[in-house]
């Protein structure tokens, strides 16, 4: 990689632990220039006055959990390194540089960016799956401020939407149930293409099982869902259009030279059967005719969207026409799609239907037909149908879930916390603002019932807590607010993900599905009261009391004194 110029003495920029080379980022607009003018105004300012190497250290955090619940996931840390691992500016890039910037900033300065990498800079960070809560850094980043400062705004673009969208997906997730199928659908409805590829990556993160989006799938090996849409059951006028009828049995070399007859067979059957004829008596042609050309395509996959015409009328009976005639070839159907009108109402309807062909006809297993319901759903209709009672087996969401409908960001922020060793302070009139000086140490402490009971943050010299040992855990700005805490366990919440050039160990990027099932299990140790939709239980986070006396110290010697006249 191409050289670093620093103090006057050339280092390479190398990939800590070789073995394991970091690809560059997913998405290719991702490079030196994804920030704010400011940034570089800021190196140029910090390079003028000599100070651009001074190390300093940066917390990357947000201050409250979104849609209104008690938790996050932190997402978005593998695009993070990837960016660092790879960060160099361009010729083109410093050029375009020079021309938004004054023309009385220096040559020199341009020869500075020339050289500029991330060798010196160290990335302590939460695992990515991580189940986290406010004030506690997400990432600790320290190294030469202005390098460090050139990396905030894409940092806090990159988890911002991840962790959002994921948790986004984690409630989905808890209010849909364990035994759901969910299918995230929403790359039409996303806000561009990296929204639709990131949606897709961050919602399978956090507890979706497949999607729609086939470049997701491709770049992540997530697994693909998907059929057909109304266009495709409007475009058939009748089964006549149908040329080729001939289907293959699936066991064995016969076969069936007029599929289109033996559907409709199955489907005169069903309007004379005593127990179905007075749902339905003349269903659609057209839809018929679409079905039944799905199914000779997809004869081990057919699933179809019966809610073009009529649900109960028309595309249940339909379907089962088509899927019992599969049945009589050893082909087994997947199940329905309802995409409008009462959702509970129609799956039950439906799986009645099922049940009653399970029973007239001895088909093993119809009635278990899967049934997926999509149609602009939320977290609320979730929770409605759940209290309707519904039969439906999984859920196909878009809008809502990819836009994040219900937050639109998740206000994270970059914040200086040392340089040169001085611990800083950032200070407001509104307290929750109030940044938590110095370079720290965070750590999660677990109670008797294996779940985790508060985190707590303290200087990075301070003693470590220790299992069985009582600790005092302060709110960081009440004063009334602390507890004695007796751990059972003890766990460190920041690792090294980029050591610099430091002779310290990273910590390996592991793939989407061990992050995914990190995810599962962090979200699964958490206590219910923290999780549950209405009035969850805040989660605590704390300092050590060595730490909020050194806040308050430092806040009281920052603040301006007034003066009454």
């Amino acid at each position: 990689m191409a050289a670093a110029v620093a103090n006057g003495v050339k280092k390479e920029q190398t990939q800590p632990n070789k073995c394991a080379v970091i690809s560059g980022p997913t998405n290719p607009m991702v490079t030196p220039l994804l920030t704010d003018l400011y940034q570089f105004t800021m190196a140029y300012s910090y390079w003028k006055a000599g100070k651009h190497d001074e190390r300093a250290v940066f917390d990357l955090y947000f201050r409250k959990n979104p849609f209104g619940g008690e938790y996050t996931i932190f997402a978005g840390l593998e695009e993070c390194i990837k960016f660092i691992a790879h960060f160099k500016l361009a010729e083109d890039e410093i050029t375009f540089i020079r021309s938004s910037l004054p023309p009385t900033c220096e040559d020199a300065f341009y020869d500075y960016l020339r050289g500029i990498n991330c060798s010196d800079v160290e990335i302590y960070s939460i695992p990515e799956g991580s189940v986290v809560f406010p004030k506690v850094p997400l990432m600790r980043i320290e190294g030469p401020i202005a390098v460090v400062q050139l990396l905030e705004t894409a940092f806090v673009n990159l988890i911002n939407y991840a962790s959002l969208v994921t948790t986004n997906a984690a409630r989905h997730r808890f209010v849909a149930g364990k035994s759901k199928l969910l299918l995230e659908f929403g790359l039409r409805r996303a806000q561009g293409p990296d929204g639709g590829i990131s949606a897709s990556k961050y919602c399978y993160m956090g507890g979706f099982d497949a999607t729609s989006n086939v470049a997701a799938g491709k770049l992540f090996g997530i697994p693909l869902r998907g059929t057909h849409s109304h266009a495709f059951v409007s475009s058939f006028l009748s089964p006549d259009e149908i040329t080729d009828k001939s289907l293959k049995h699936h066991v064995g070399s016969s076969v069936c030279k007029d599929f289109v007859s033996l559907v409709k067979t199955w489907l005169n059957k069903l309007k004379g059967s005593r127990l179905l004829g007075g749902i339905f008596s003349e269903t659609n042609q057209s839809e018929l005719a679409a079905f039944t050309s799905y199914g000779l395509a997809f004869p081990g996959s057919f699933l179809a969207l019966v809610d073009t015409y009529d649900v109960m009328r028309s595309g249940v009976p339909n379907f089962c026409a088509v899927a019992l005639a599969l049945n009589d070839l050893g082909y087994r159907a997947v199940g329905i799609r309802l995409d409008s009108g009462d959702l509970a109402y129609q799956s039950c309807e439906a799986r009645k239907f099922f049940q009653t062909i399970e029973k007239v006809f001895g088909v093993s297993g119809f009635g278990k037909m899967s049934i997926t319901a999509s149609n602009d759903l939320n977290e609320e209709t979730l929770d409605a149908l759940n209290k309707q009672g519904h039969e439906v087996d999984s859920f196909g969401i878009g809008t809502h879930l990819v836009t994040c409908y219900a937050q639109p960001a998740l206000g994270v922020v970059f914040k200086l916390v040392e340089i040169n060793n001085q611990p800083r302070i950032k200070l407001s009139e509104d307290v929750t603002k109030v940044s938590i000086p110095c370079k720290k140490r965070c750590f999660r402490l677990y109670g008797k019932e294996g779940y985790p009971l508060v985190d707590i943050m303290a200087g990075e010299n301070e003693p470590l807590p220790k299992v069985g040992e009582r600790i005092l855990c302060r709110h960081p700005f009440s004063e009334s607010k602390r507890a004695y805490v007796v751990p059972q366990r003890v766990e460190e919440l920041l690792k090294c993900f980029w050591p610099g050039s430091s002779d310290k160990t990273r910590e390996d990027l592991p793939p989407l599905r061990e992050i995914r099932e990190r995810c599962i299990k962090q979200l699964e140790q958490m206590r219910p009261d923290h999780m549950r939709k209405l009035n969850p239980t805040p989660y605590k986070v704390s300092v050590s009391a060595k730490l909020y006396d050194f806040i308050h110290f430092l806040w009281l010697n920052e603040a301006p004194v007034g003066e009454l006249q």
